[in-house]
């Protein structure tokens, strides 16, 4: 039997206003909980006997009808049937993204796909060649996915989101959607997530947050993790310090939030230390060692911990003491029971270069003092007997022997490059340059 129109009423019209009392039944079933009709709606329709009329797709009759059904779901179909027990959450996203605010396929699969990887992963770091387990795969049926979705590139798709939300060009309800399923969106706010997880790991392992260079957790590279934060740190607190001061500050980039520094002082308070880290470490390795009823180690090897040799770092800060803070002479004395060298503990300071040239002179001055020329033989050793300092005399003396002949020789043949203090210095006691 033809359908009547009424007087103006097209076809298209007719199936919009069918469409629209559709919706209108469905969103009534739901608020009075009718069962059986939100089920009947859930079944394919019969065929319009319309004929000539095509569907949006231009296609016309039985295939436009098998398009509307096949656009289904088996899970959709399954969600509707109101008999059965089911999710709320998924139910209210249904009908948001299918009724309420319909969505593009691309994007209802891919949304689809993020909530069930946020689901076994706990977040939507996903690798950008991740692709949706096929069927048959050993990953796809005990982790839940659906046949529905084999093969999807979530990971292309996740990329995507982020490089249309970082131009503006992404819907507020769909930013929404994504945030609700914990959606970080720059690459930078990803990879800072990925050090600070490293970072945790790392110190649950150590007890403490102060790795070297070369640490590795799991693979992830942390000790470079955290030197790139600490250098960081320390840049937003020198900007931070200066804008204090009333100071012209040139930028900010590349500073660490203080939020951030925040949560790495949650893991360790000692994290980003104003010396060396490498002191630090040390510090609280020995500290961890007495606190377990260890003796205070003084000497190199007698306590190693995590690669730290903790006697030859407590000799080196006796041996030291004068150049550290006053912060750290205060750790050291007051947490450690570290106490400085004495004069007698300290060994003699290294001469350099000029002090052996000074020592060398002193003898060729009292060669010609006692010859009343430098005309010394190459293999001549001159013995001159030094205390205090070269000259100076005292009461700890030495007696040295010096090679006076070869080393006379060797600043003739220098002359081109002595400087002329030291040349003038020479010839005064009767130095002979040819």
């Amino acid at each position: 039997m033809p359908v009547l129109l009424g007087p103006g009423e097209s076809a298209d019209n007719m199936l919009t206003s069918r469409a629209y009392g559709g919706l209108a039944k469905l969103l009534e079933a739901l608020r009075a909980h009718d069962t059986r009709i939100v089920e009947a709606l859930a079944e394919p329709q019969a065929q319009s006997r319309v004929t000539g009329v095509q569907s949006r797709s231009g296609v016309e009759g039985e295939e436009a009808e098998s398009d509307r059904s096949d656009r289904l779901s088996v899970p959709a179909r399954e969600l509707l049937k109101f008999s059965t027990p089911r999710d709320p959450t998924q139910l209210a996203a249904f009908i948001n993204l299918r009724v309420l605010n319909p969505e593009h396929q691309h994007w209802r699969r891919g949304i689809e796909a993020a909530a069930i990887y946020h689901r076994l992963h706990g977040n939507l770091k996903v690798p950008f060649t991740y692709r949706v387990p096929e069927r048959g795969n050993q990953e796809a049926e005990p982790e839940g996915w659906p046949a529905s979705l084999a093969g999807f590139p979530l990971g292309q798709w996740t990329a995507d989101a982020r490089r249309f939300y970082a131009r503006g060009d992404m819907d507020e309800d769909r930013i929404a959607q994504l945030e609700k399923l914990g959606m970080i969106w720059s690459h930078f706010d990803v990879a800072w997530e990925e050090g600070l997880a490293a970072a945790r790991g790392w110190a649950a392992e150590a007890g403490h947050l102060l790795a070297p260079l070369d640490a590795t957790y799991q693979g992830y590279r942390v000790g470079i993790f955290l030197k790139n934060a600490r250098a960081a740190a320390r840049r937003g607190m020198e900007t931070e310090q200066r804008q204090a001061e009333g100071l012209p500050v040139q930028s900010s980039a590349g500073a660490l939030s203080e939020g951030r520094r925040e949560q790495l002082e949650e893991i360790d308070p000692s994290w980003c230390p104003a010396w060396p880290v490498e002191w630090q470490r040390a510090f609280h390795l020995t500290r961890l060692h007495l606190e377990e009823g260890g003796v205070l180690p003084t000497e190199p090897g007698e306590v190693v911990h995590q690669g730290e040799d903790l006697g030859r770092w407590v000799k080196a800060q006796r041996l030291g003491f004068d150049k550290l803070s006053t912060v750290q002479q205060w750790m050291l004395e007051q947490v450690l029971g570290i106490e400085p060298a004495s004069e007698d503990e300290k060994p003699k300071p290294r001469r350099t270069q000029a002090d052996k040239w000074a020592l060398n002179y002193e003898a060729a001055k009292q060669f010609y003092e006692r010859e009343g020329h430098l005309r010394v033989p190459r293999k001549h050793i001159e013995r001159i007997v030094i205390g205090g300092k070269y000259g100076e005399g005292g009461e700890d003396q030495e007696d040295r022997e010096l090679r006076l002949g070869a080393w006379i020789g060797n600043q003739r043949s220098r002359a081109a490059t002595l400087t002329p203090e030291r040349v003038e210095q020479l010839s005064a006691i009767g130095m002979r340059w040819t």
